[in-house]
């Protein structure tokens, strides 16, 4: 019952015109991020080195939506640890700006990072609007296992079922791939 409902909460979460699909290789990067206000270099070959990652993208920092959201992940932290996973927020934000986020709404418990024009084309992410004269990324989570591999997509403006749906997509993988 739990895989049907993975399956279900899979098919139901993936856009038609998603360019990175379930199976797909994510694309690997190195950029700039922070946690609990500390800048460091975040690679993702190496963060998958210890396990899954929900790599989630958002819109823009200090708004209603992403705060709730960066909010709603550090509450659950704990679970997706526990689950083996690592949480990484991605925004086209500047790298300081994410420092005062990362301390202010994720409360320091997990890293957010800067996606530069290459990461949004990889991740195809691009919301096609701007705040503050720059380009936003969609609210797209992407659940990545060990092996690389993208294993769950969910893309949905509204924050609400992101952390849910991730975690549940994270409990169903088979955490050594």
């Amino acid at each position: 019952m739990r895989v049907l409902l993975g399956v279900l909460l899979a098919m139901a979460a993936v856009p038609a015109a998603a360019a990175l699909r379930p199976g797909a290789t994510a694309p690997d990067f190195t950029t700039r991020g922070a946690v609990a206000g500390k800048v460091f270099t975040l690679n993702l070959k190496d963060q998958l080195r210890h396990g899954p990652v929900v790599l989630y993208f958002f819109p823009a920092a200090f708004t209603s939506g992403c705060s709730a959201e960066a909010r709603a992940f550090a509450e659950k932290i704990d679970a997706f640890r526990a689950a083996g996973a690592r949480v990484i927020g991605m925004s086209a934000d500047p790298v300081d700006k994410l420092a005062a986020f990362s301390k202010a709404e994720c409360a320091g418990k997990f890293p957010v990072a800067s996606a530069g024009p290459a990461i949004v084309k990889g991740y195809d992410v691009a919301l096609g609007r701007q705040i503050e004269g720059r380009d936003i990324t969609s609210r797209t989570s992407y659940v990545i296992g060990r092996n690389g591999k993208i294993a769950f997509v969910h893309d949905d403006m509204n924050p609400a079922e992101h952390v849910a749906t991730t975690l549940a997509a994270v409990r169903d993988l088979d955490t050594r791939r």
